[in-house]
């Protein structure tokens, strides 16, 4: 279709340029005689002329169409993905613009497929190889391996960083990774240099780092490796005159006893690393089989876990919490029970862990929600005077819909606001974000009532305490325990108390086993109790029928 286009122009060219000849040969013969001849002289000028134009302009646009269909091709090719081929210097020649755009064009995709190649392959905070790379770059270890020594996967997870991240910022988080990241590599090329082989440095995800040593000359050389890491770790970090601790719980698993796939390795060096962390972080692990049949365990009561939601094998049961002052029960206490098929009567420290860890928590803390809330509502529909406390999982409160779906659940059961009582731990309490307390703020304004359970167990900022959205604060029964035998204990219990009082809280004594320790606590000004001593947890018939009449009988008196 070009060269038909270059073809008719070149014909209108010829017949032009004839055109013209033509004009000016009658005008330059006008003066002969003979009337015929200076028109015949004029027809051969200008038919000599329009051949002789024609040709050229032929050659000429041919050319051109030429130049035209290679620039084409050339851009056909660079859609296939040839991008390094050299414009052609036909096309250079009869069109050098075409041909300078085509080789800025072809640069800015080659730097821009680069760019997304490194951003599809390395991390961007730390600049070590993403997931993918990192799995990549190990699979073809493993596959071109042609030695009988072992290899070593290296898991780690660094201590303290969502400490630094919810202090910090994100900003401050993504500067350590990136000092981690280098720190790692200082540690490659030592080893590197020491004969331990280079190494695969990866970053999984959060976190979370990954290191493989396709060569290793024994295990005592991998746990040197896992220590000098420890050490290059635990050395401060100085972001903007600031020190940051930091440490690693490492997990090693090794090339081929503890797996023969990349996938295999990973999460035995996982498992490994988990466990390190479950002993207190800061530790190093390799994978056993004992490890296996733990994680394996785990593996199981999770299965079981999402299972038992959907026979509906969970209850509740209620436990008081008594003021003594009023002779009233004032809050009963939902506890989850798992009546697992098998087994005897499930306690939540055999399963709630699992759960966390694996989210199931999330879907039994929304079936615990819904059966509170259903319970709430018809105990005020009975004229029980008592609220219902549900508490309340770090996981849970992580969900971004969760406030939401228990206003939605207090609706559809039509449970008054003032009848539910939320708890959370001391170390929820005190790491929670401006988001979770607006919407504990705006809860409260409704009328729920919230409460910090185990206090005592870790570190409590009382300044930050008065500032949180709370009602109500419950003692642990690590505090109160030794109170009737030690006055150390009595002399701290008091203090904590008094503190807690101070700032306009009621205090909730955890753990309550014998009548001394009530008799002790009343004196420091303590009237609500939840213990033993006080009641064993208990299905709602039976709790209904020794603590509902006494509620409406108290009521009455």
């Amino acid at each position: 279709m070009q060269s038909i286009t270059f073809r008719n122009r070149a014909v209108a060219f010829a017949v032009g340029a004839g055109a013209v000849a033509f004009i000016l040969a009658l005008v330059a013969g006008g003066s002969a005689r003979g009337g015929l001849h200076p028109l015949g002289y004029a027809l051969i000028a200008a038919v000599l002329c329009g051949v002789l134009s024609w040709a050229s302009a032929r050659r000429s646009m041919l050319g051109i169409a030429a130049s035209v269909e290679s620039a084409t091709e050339r851009l056909v090719a660079a859609a296939h993905g040839d991008l390094q081929t050299p414009v052609i210097q036909v096309i250079r020649r009869d069109l050098p613009d075409l041909a300078v755009a085509m080789d800025s064009l072809f640069s800015q995709v080659r730097a821009s497929l680069d760019n997304i190649h490194l951003l599809a392959m390395f991390d961007a905070v730390t600049g070590l190889p993403n997931r993918m790379s990192f799995c990549r770059q190990v699979e073809s270890l493993i596959l071109d391996r042609a030695i009988d020594r072992p290899a070593a996967m290296f898991f780690l997870d660094l201590d303290g960083f969502k400490a630094v991240n919810d202090t910090f910022g994100h900003a401050t988080g993504d500067q350590l990774l990136a000092r981690v990241a280098g720190r790692l590599r200082e540690v490659v090329v030592s080893q590197l240099q020491a004969g331990a082989g280079d190494a695969v440095v990866g970053r999984l995800a959060g976190d979370e780092f990954t290191l493989f040593f396709p060569d290793i000359p024994s295990h005592a050389a991998a746990e040197r490796i896992a220590r000098a890491i420890q050490f290059a770790l635990g050395e401060p970090f100085d972001l903007g005159g600031q020190q940051i601790d930091l440490g690693a719980s490492i997990g090693i698993a090794y090339y081929p006893d503890h797996g023969e796939t990349l996938s295999a390795l990973l999460r035995s060096a996982d498992i490994a690393m988990y466990h390190a962390k479950s002993i207190g972080g800061g530790k190093v692990e390799t994978f056993t089989a004992a490890l296996a049949q733990e994680a394996a365990g785990k593996a199981e009561l999770e299965r079981d876990l999402r299972i038992a939601l959907e026979r509906g094998e969970f209850l509740l049961q209620f436990q008081p919490q008594l003021d003594v002052g009023q002779g009233r029960v004032v809050v009963a206490e939902a506890l989850v029970r798992w009546a697992h098929p098998d087994r005897d009567m499930l306690m939540p420290a055999t399963f709630v862990q699992v759960a966390e860890e694996s989210g199931v928590i999330v879907e039994l803390g929304d079936w615990i929600m819904d059966q509170v809330c259903e319970t709430a509502a018809r105990w005020a529909q009975q004229g029980l005077d008592q609220r219902v406390a549900i508490n309340i999982s770090t996981r849970e409160l992580s969900q971004a819909d969760f406030f939401l779906r228990l206003r939605h659940t207090m609706a559809r059961h039509g449970t008054p606001a003032d009848r539910i009582e939320l708890e959370i731990t001391e170390s929820l309490a005190m790491e929670m974000d401006e988001r979770l307390i607006d919407q504990l703020h705006a809860l409260r304004e409704i009328g729920v009532r919230i409460a910090i359970d185990d206090f005592g167990t870790g570190y409590s900022n009382l300044a930050r305490l008065r500032d949180l959205p709370v009602d109500r604060v419950k003692i642990d029964r690590s505090l109160v325990r030794d109170i009737a035998s030690s006055a150390e204990a009595r002399t701290i219990c008091s203090a904590v108390i008094a503190l807690i009082q101070g700032l306009g809280l009621e205090v909730v004594i955890e753990g309550v086993e014998s009548q001394e320790q009530v008799d002790i606590l009343r004196v420091a000004g303590c009237t609500v109790f939840q213990g033993y001593h006080i009641a064993h947890p208990t299905n709602e018939s039976a709790y209904l029928g020794r603590f509902g009449n006494n509620q409406a009988e108290a009521r009455e008196a």
